[in-house]
């Protein structure tokens, strides 16, 4: 039951980005509460909105990312559409862009333009590279940043090419960074009463992801370099995928006390005598060191068994384990409905369709969005009115094509 006001409302967004990383940015900052205003241009919109999948001639992946949002979709080369927008964001508390740097200055959009006009404006930027170095100026999707990171060179199986990671890691890596900045930008404001340029960096949120990798290279003095294991870590055995008769599951018995509880196990149930009480496997150190006589063993006694039983087994001793589930399995999940990480929304045109939750929990408030995401310039009349347009200002605009609607 919601008890207390949502954390952001009363912020207004402007969200003048495309794709994934920006409208990830916006769909977060509406489910804590912000008016989120979806600025779009005529006549084709955010590209999002040609993404797969399709449901009729809406995309899935436009409505997952522009949920509870306002749409407007204005043409700022007439200078009707210009002021509206320049007004727009004199109102607002965030600008969410995503564009390769320079190209909203060349539009009268940057950040030194819009925060002369509202000093107190949160400007947040994402790109590939970021404003600043040498690759600045260059293109790049998330893609580009998990081949360029390290990430991409480390998954897979040792002489094979790496595989596609099958999620936009670095967008949505960004973009809940972006989340987190803005925030902080929004509570030093109340402080300093000015906002400021919020620089983020696909690269660069992806580099930071390295929990290990990094540091094994720095503090070795450049002796380790990870690469591809294929199905296990090395550095923690015995942590890895494992495959029983009947599909993939696995195994996090990396800790010294998970272990001892799997090693006794495996010998209790058919594996080699003296293996739970052999000593070389008792700390990481030495499971490490003796990875390759306890990966087979292990490899062994969970290809004998179905998924079930071995799960049913590990959890018995309380060792961490689960099963690699396909996306059906995972919506069917009884965790995943009971965190309600699933919502249904009433959409006008496609009836109820069901897309994916954000994380977020509050005690006092629900952040659940019940909200569509908007047509192509669904709430222009009425975001412009709110501005200060008159009503035969507005219908000259919508008859003139600067204010645009499908």
């Amino acid at each position: 039951m919601s008890t207390q006001d949502l954390p952001l409302k009363g912020i207004r967004v402007i969200d003048y980005s495309h794709f994934l990383a920006g409208p990830y940015v916006g769909r977060c900052l509406a489910a804590l509460g912000a008016e989120v205003i979806k600025v779009e241009r005529p006549t084709s919109g955010d590209a999002g909105r040609q993404h797969a999948w399709f449901v009729g001639n809406h995309s899935g992946y436009f409505l997952q990312q522009n949920m509870g949002k306002k749409g407007l979709c204005v043409n700022i080369k007439d200078p009707r559409g210009r002021e509206l927008l320049q007004k727009l964001v004199d109102s607002a508390d965030v600008f969410v862009e995503n564009y390769r740097p320079g190209a909203l200055g060349k539009l009268g959009l940057g950040y030194e333009e819009l925060a002369a006009r509202n000093p107190g404006l949160v400007y947040c930027s994402i790109s590939a590279y970021g404003h600043t170095g040498p690759d600045a100026h260059r293109a790049g999707f998330g893609l580009i940043a998990e081949a360029k990171s390290g990430i991409m060179q480390m998954v897979g199986t040792p002489g094979e090419a790496p595989p596609l990671l099958r999620i936009s890691l670095g967008d949505m890596y960004t973009g809940i960074h972006a989340v987190a900045a803005i925030n902080a930008a929004l509570l030093g404001r109340v402080k300093s009463g000015k906002g400021q340029h919020i620089d983020l960096a696909l690269y660069d949120t992806l580099v930071s992801m390295h929990e290990y990798a990094v540091q094994c290279y720095t503090l070795s003095g450049g002796k380790e370099v990870p690469v591809q294991t294929g199905h296990d870590m090395p550095q923690s055995t015995l942590y890895g995928v494992f495959r029983a008769n009947d599909g993939d599951l696995v195994i996090a018995a990396q800790v010294d006390d998970a272990w001892k509880r799997f090693a006794a196990l495996v010998e209790q149930t058919g594996g080699p005598a003296g293996f739970g009480a052999d000593t070389r496997f008792h700390s990481t150190a030495g499971r490490n060191a003796n990875r390759l006589e306890i990966l087979p063993i292990a490899r062994a006694w969970v290809a004998q068994r179905s998924v079930a039983d071995v799960l049913k087994a590990l959890d018995a001793i309380d060792v961490p384990c689960a099963k690699v589930q396909r996306i059906d399995e995972v919506l069917a999940d009884p965790q995943i409905q009971a965190r309600g990480m699933v919502i249904e929304q009433d959409h006008p045109v496609l009836g109820k369709i069901r897309l994916p939750n954000l994380p977020f929990h509050f005690s006092g408030c629900d952040t659940t969005v019940t909200q569509v995401a908007p047509d192509l310039g669904q709430h222009n009349a009425e975001i412009a009115a709110s501005l200060g347009f008159s009503d035969e200002a507005i219908a000259a605009m919508q008859a003139d094509g600067v204010l645009y609607n499908a």
